[in-house]
């Protein structure tokens, strides 16, 4: 039996050489490339979005006057900017005994008037007050050719009114041609309000023109190089360069038409140091699912 010292000696010296190959073991065991921050590939909708610039305008206007001739303002009753109802007496013109009176035709907002105590009212004359008719107004714009084609009666828009905020609209209107100089055609969107608008302020329209869904990475995944449009992903913890085709864009995210598939990871903020076949440590909620 060998002494008690020889085999300590020997124990000692087994562990001497085990342990480096143990270190070895640990330092292949930990995680190799930089850390990036990942994100799965999920699907999202956009908004197919055309935008127009305009002015407020009312949709249909109707004039006020006298059926008689010879007649002066008495009493006004009404002023611009006011709300009336259909019959409701705006003036009271003078002519002896019969003073007839200026009623409004039609449900509406005064947008105009020239009704002054002791002037004349006339027939033929300038007329005594402009009615905005049903308070309807229209935000009148102009859509280049490449956009009009996109735009149909009936699609949602969303008006954002200089002094008023933003608005519910509708297309009401496409003109069937375009101004033949800058190839802008008109495009009238009705706006669904009980706020008073100003005539003449302008305003900018989103046009709702439809909707595409699919996959879906933020802008920072995009990388734009020599190669193309490119989104970096990865995969068994290294870097693949995928060139994709992108399409709308909205909130930060950009729809990806092709080149990435949905549950695919790709690295969150895509950079020039990253390259392909690059190992990688995966962070992020996404990072185990390779």
């Amino acid at each position: 039996m060998p002494p008690r010292s020889s085999t300590l000696t020997a124990a000692a010296l087994f562990l001497l050489v085990a342990q480096p190959a143990l270190a070895a073991d640990n330092t292949d065991a930990q995680p190799k490339g930089a850390a990036v921050t990942v994100l799965k590939a999920a699907k999202s909708c956009f908004d197919n979005i055309v935008e127009v610039s305009g002015v407020v305008m009312a949709r249909d206007e109707r004039q006020v006057r006298p059926e008689r001739f010879g007649l002066k303002v008495a009493q006004v009753m009404a002023d611009p900017g006011d709300a009336v109802t259909a019959g409701q007496q705006l003036a009271r013109l003078t002519d002896g005994a019969n003073a007839p009176n200026v009623t409004a035709p039609v449900a509406g907002t005064i947008s105009a008037s020239t009704a002054i105590v002791g002037a004349p009212a006339s027939a033929k004359g300038e007329a005594l007050f402009t009615i905005i008719t049903r308070s309807e107004y229209d935000l009148v714009g102009m859509v280049p050719t490449r956009d009009i084609t996109k735009v149909k009666a009936d699609q949602t828009a969303r008006v954002a009114v200089l002094g008023a905020g933003e608005i519910d609209g509708k297309v009401r209107l496409v003109a069937p041609t375009v101004e033949p100089n800058s190839q802008l055609g008109q495009v009238f969107i009705a706006l669904a309000t009980d706020r008073r608008l100003l005539v003449n302020s302008s305003g900018r329209a989103r046009i709702k023109t439809g909707q595409s869904c699919g996959v879906a990475v933020p802008l920072t995944a995009i990388l734009y190089s020599t190669a193309g449009t490119v989104v970096q992903v990865v995969r068994r913890d290294r870097v693949e360069t995928r060139r994709v085709e992108t399409g709308l864009m909205s909130a930060g995210q950009v729809e990806i038409r092709d080149g990435v598939q949905e549950g695919e990871i790709v690295v969150a903020r895509a950079g020039a140091l990253l390259r392909e076949g690059d190992p990688v440590r995966p962070v992020g909620e996404n990072a185990d699912a390779k």
